[in-house]
């Protein structure tokens, strides 16, 4: 079959868009983008161009432009371009110019998506982005993934559709585009660097790959049927994750709850626990900590840019750090201030004090508390001793004695320091930890209710 029949039918296998649809090529002049054109043209397809200039290679880079503005009036299509200063975004994200170049064009190529979106004969146009990504990108992308150490989902590959993001050529080896470029007399430019190993891909593609096909000479046709086989054990390990997380995780408010005992029963335990987290900010370095957590005592964590996991009795808590977020909240030795959902909890310790306790400014004995404390929502079977009493009274039934009402049962919170209940905030200490004649230094904790 030839490539433009083999090209019609990968688009029909991979339900990758229809014959209405409006395209956004992505054009960089090489023989690989310049193929994508010759072949959407021959297949009828509505299509405009798009092209980069990310002002890395100087004359070449504009001369590159100035290609692909010719190949847009050859086809008569619209023609987006757009100059980057790579260099200093590279400076200010903190990226390789590899990385860097990359999310400037995608960025860039879903705001022309966005600003060419129109209606026509009253019906919604679907708007889609083509790269020239071919079979050898792919065999390149799974080695670098696999050094790079992303798992099941780097080595299956690049994906031919990610939402409105196509590349149609990922069945076309690298030979059968350029022999489609001669037999068709196309023209297209060549990127110098392309020859040079300053960027990783360069590297694999001119060295590391090679060298492999000297040893294995099948080594292109079997990654490609590997990438195939990775597709479908990704999908299976997928269902099996999703399994897991329903049997292990509650969702509470914007928390995850796992019980303790549950996941370590799980096998295999670091894959479940890392797949578990790793959306929550956490990496793979991290996961040996996280299942340390299983025997750590309550009140330890570990914690990525955005949230906590914390161990909590019999649990472990997934919560935001932002603390305006959390239902459980850590507390440590030195925080001044907290906020959360009911309002702000000020905290000093402090060795000259008067006995006076009210509902939202309280003193503690500091020797009988033990940092880190937790400020949490309440829960059923939860008990403490009210000061005054020396027996235990759980918090349900304090709750019916103080005629709260719903609504306020619903909202209440407590302190906690190492498994006991220090405080319901707003309402009682606990016995346990007042002032007495031995004390020597307090821990005053004074709540502000935004609700006052």
């Amino acid at each position: 079959m030839s490539l433009l029949s083999n090209f019609q039918q990968y688009i029909k296998q991979h339900h990758l868009f229809n014959q209405k649809d409006k395209l956004l090529l992505a054009v960089s002049g090489g023989v690989d983008s310049v193929v994508l054109c010759e072949l959407c043209h021959q297949a009828g397809y509505n299509f405009s161009i798009a092209h980069c200039n990310f002002k890395l290679r100087g004359a070449e880079s504009d001369r590159d432009e100035n290609f692909v503005k010719e190949l847009a009036v050859k086809y008569n299509v619209e023609f987006y371009s757009k100059t980057f200063n790579t260099t200093e975004e590279v400076k200010n994200r903190k990226t390789s110019i590899e990385e860097t170049a990359r999310d400037l064009r995608y960025e860039w190529f879903k705001e022309i998506q966005h600003s060419t979106f129109n209606i026509q004969n009253g019906l919604y146009q679907t708007s889609y982005i083509l790269t020239a990504h071919h079979a050898n990108d792919n065999i390149e992308t799974v080695l670098m993934n696999f050094f790079r150490g992303t798992g099941i989902k780097g080595l299956r590959g690049i994906l031919p559709k990610q939402q409105k993001i196509i590349r149609p050529l990922l069945f076309a080896k690298r030979s059968e585009i350029e022999n489609f470029a001669t037999e068709n007399n196309l023209a297209f430019v060549t990127d110098s660097t392309n020859a040079q190993n300053e960027y990783t891909r360069n590297y694999f593609r001119n060295d590391i790959i090679p060298a492999i096909q000297k040893i294995f000479p099948q080594a292109e046709e079997n990654s490609l049927q590997n990438i195939n086989r990775f597709i479908d054990v990704e999908v299976l390990y997928n269902q099996a994750i999703a399994l897991h997380k329903n049997k292990l995780c509650v969702l509470k408010a914007n928390e995850v709850h796992i019980s303790v005992l549950k996941l370590a029963k799980a096998k295999p335990l670091q894959t479940i626990v890392y797949e578990i987290v790793k959306d929550f900010g956490f990496t793979a370095l991290q996961t040996t900590d996280i299942v340390n957590l299983l025997q750590a005592d309550s009140g330890k964590y570990i914690q990525s840019s955005t949230h906590r996991i914390i161990r909590n009795r019999k649990w472990l808590i997934i919560s935001p750090k932002n603390t305006n977020e959390a239902v459980t909240i850590l507390i440590e030795e030195g925080d001044k201030k907290i906020s959360f959902e009911n309002g702000e909890l000020e905290l000093e310790l402090n060795s000259k004090f008067d006995i006076q306790n009210s509902k939202f400014d309280i003193q503690l004995d500091a020797s009988k508390i033990t940092f880190p404390l937790l400020l949490r929502k309440w829960k059923q079977g939860d008990y403490f001793y009210p000061l005054g009493m020396k027996h235990k009274k759980k918090l349900s039934r304090f709750f019916i004695d103080n005629k709260l009402s719903l609504t306020q049962k619903e909202n209440s919170w407590v302190l906690e320091s190492n498994k006991k209940i220090i405080w319901v905030v707003g309402m009682r200490i606990d016995d346990r930890f007042k002032i007495t004649a031995n004390t020597k230094e307090v821990l005053e904790v004074r709540f502000k209710n935004l609700d006052a």
